[in-house]
């Protein structure tokens, strides 16, 4: 059993919903960065996803993209965020972490190293989310092999032809992306998105957590109720972007985890 999937059977023991949270790492810095990581947990994080920064983010919006150029022009590296993940792992050894990104940097360090890198400093799950399922001898096979979780993304565009080969192979849980487009886009709404979430329910046991946004604690009261959980990014990356304190990101990442937690 991975961190991942002892959170959720915890939940599920304690009859609350996830609350996940996503944020680049390395930004605006290394320091600025690993302190709002370290207290995401205390505000109420149940999983945090942590961005690899990437010179061509395709399916981020502009928040996102903007938030890996600050990342990168601060001097972030593949190692230095395998050494921040070390670092959180110091103080917290329960919180799962997922690495998110593109498959480059991966491909580019190589599998085997990065997998072993990866379960050494306690990275328990992957979203790559230009690796399609037709690719899964790449990555995503090896890394269930290195006991690392691989999570796949489903939209309002897998059909239900589609829906099995995206299931195929995940593990942790899935991703659903609530709308068509990127990062950052339009709110999604509960009464469109439940439909979709019972749909892709009907075909795993995997949890389902619902991501893009969602930026008050409402919506992602209103979308963890009709899901096991939701996704925030954007909105604490644009805290982050306009130069908050690390403790009022927090309280803003804290206010949006009871909003889920109520779910």
């Amino acid at each position: 059993m991975t961190r991942i999937d002892a959170t959720f059977a915890r939940l599920r023991a304690e009859g609350r919903k996830a609350f996940v949270t996503y944020i680049m790492c390395g930004d605006p810095d290394l320091e600025t960065s690993l302190e709002v990581i370290k207290g995401l947990p205390a505000a109420g994080v149940d999983i945090i996803e942590l961005g690899m920064p990437f010179t061509d983010p395709m399916a981020d919006g502009s928040t996102i993209q903007l938030a890996g150029q600050r990342a990168l022009d601060a001097g972030m590296t593949m190692d230095k965020v395998l050494d921040a993940v070390r670092e959180f792992r110091r103080e917290n050894s329960t919180t799962p972490i997922v690495m998110m990104g593109y498959y480059n940097p991966i491909y580019s360090r190589g599998v085997d190293r990065f997998l072993a890198e990866a379960v050494e400093a306690g990275i328990d799950g992957l979203i790559v989310v230009d690796l399609p399922p037709e690719e899964d001898a790449e990555l995503c096979i090896p890394a269930q092999k290195a006991g690392i979780n691989f999570i796949r993304l489903a939209t309002p565009t897998t059909d239900d032809k589609r829906l099995p080969k995206v299931l195929t192979n995940t593990s942790g849980f899935v991703y659903y992306v609530s709308i068509t487009g990127i990062t950052g886009a339009a709110a999604p709404q509960a009464a469109d998105v439940a439909p979709e979430v019972a749909r892709i329910k009907a075909q795993t046991d995997l949890p389902v957590i619902v991501g893009f946004g969602i930026t008050t604690p409402e919506a992602a009261q209103d979308i963890a109720a009709i899901a096991d959980g939701c996704v925030v990014g954007s909105a604490i990356v644009s805290q982050i972007a306009a130069g908050k304190p690390v403790g009022d990101v927090l309280a803003f990442v804290a206010d949006l985890a009871e909003g889920a937690h109520r779910g």
